[in-house]
């Protein structure tokens, strides 16, 4: 159970309770000072292996023995992704590169008090995988395998994270299992599907957040300036899922007619102008092609046929999209 504060820090005197701003807190009479109870800021990271995701087996209470990510609390002195690599090397070996924030949650303990979650997305850069001080055990276990968490804030962030991979994983299946019993050559042609994939999802974050920035800057995209970020994340993210699946012949011309005429009446309605929306579509696929470029995909043949394969395929998608949106956009008139 956590300890309540009883004397003063500064001068010793017994601690009392006061009423600031509607909150009761520990004041001190003598001194004249209130005292804050903060939460305290935890970090967790998410490494994923081909499907399945480093945990560590605490050594220490709360929780002795039984799993969690790596997990920990900040310190003073360090940034909060810092503490986040930091705890991560100490509890597993493995060194790391944060790839994004993925969920804050508010969580309360007996021990701590109120503490604040960050979990992040990481990269392996290096190390090896060995327990550290505070483990008994660290290791890989599969996302259909894992075992229940020691932390309801580690177990959202992990339900979150593969809820967002579902329709990638499915998507890698199905060619999976489209290779089977197929002829060398479609073999090939699904082997070319999953490299371009690849350029996109393993690129997806960057993508992402470079169309923001250039969506909250550009003087084509004014309208959507006011949009918060995690709205124009979702609309990205979206696009880029459909683009996935476009490419493995998963969402069909009906789907996309559905969708984007939907989507141009609807900002018909908020008042967006058709160039404004037109201009936020094409600068998806300019990142896009940003970083299908950044591939060094121009180096050998294969690639050069795999980089006129996503230009040619990416062409059909934003024509039948640009299509479809200017045409739901019309219908409103």
């Amino acid at each position: 159970m956590k300890k309540q504060r009883r004397h003063c820090l500064y001068c010793g005197a017994e601690i009392t309770k006061k009423s600031e701003d509607g909150v009761l807190r520990d004041y001190c009479p003598c001194c004249n000072s209130y005292f804050y109870n903060n939460p305290l800021p935890v970090v967790s990271t998410i490494l994923d292996l081909n499907r399945e995701i480093l945990l560590v087996k605490r050594d220490r209470a709360p929780f002795k023995g039984h799993w969690c990510l790596p997990t920990g609390f900040a310190e003073a002195g360090e940034s909060i992704e810092q503490a986040a690599l930091r705890e991560l090397q100490e509890e597993t070996g493995i060194k790391g590169r944060i790839s994004r924030l993925l969920d804050v949650d508010s969580y309360k303990s007996r021990f701590y008090g109120d503490l604040l979650f960050l979990t992040f997305i990481v990269e392996q850069t290096g190390g090896k995988l060995a327990a550290g001080d505070d483990s008994a055990q660290a290791m890989f276990w599969s996302v259909s395998k894992l075992p229940p968490l020691a932390f309801r804030s580690n177990t959202r962030a992990l339900t979150a994270y593969i809820k967002s991979k579902k329709d990638y994983w499915s998507i890698l299946d199905s060619i999976e299992n489209k290779d089977e019993n197929k002829s060398p050559k479609s073999v090939a042609k699904n082997s070319l599907t999953k490299r371009l994939l690849n350029i996109i999802l393993k690129n997806k974050e960057k993508i992402i957040y470079q169309w923001m920035e250039e969506m909250t800057t550009s003087t084509t995209t004014a309208e959507y300036h006011k949009y918060e970020s995690r709205k124009l994340y979702i609309i990205c993210d979206k696009i880029l899922s459909q683009i996935t699946l476009w490419l493995c012949g998963l969402y069909d011309v009906n789907q996309m007619k559905s969708f984007y005429t939907k989507l141009g009446r609807e900002r018909k309605k908020a008042d967006f102008k058709i160039s404004e929306v037109l201009s936020a579509l094409s600068l998806i696929r300019k990142h896009i092609w940003t970083f299908a470029l950044a591939q060094d995909a121009l180096q050998k043949k294969l690639e050069l046929y795999m980089t006129f394969e996503l230009q040619r395929r990416m062409t059909v998608f934003f024509d039948l999209a640009t299509f479809y949106l200017t045409r739901g956009y019309e219908e409103n008139r």
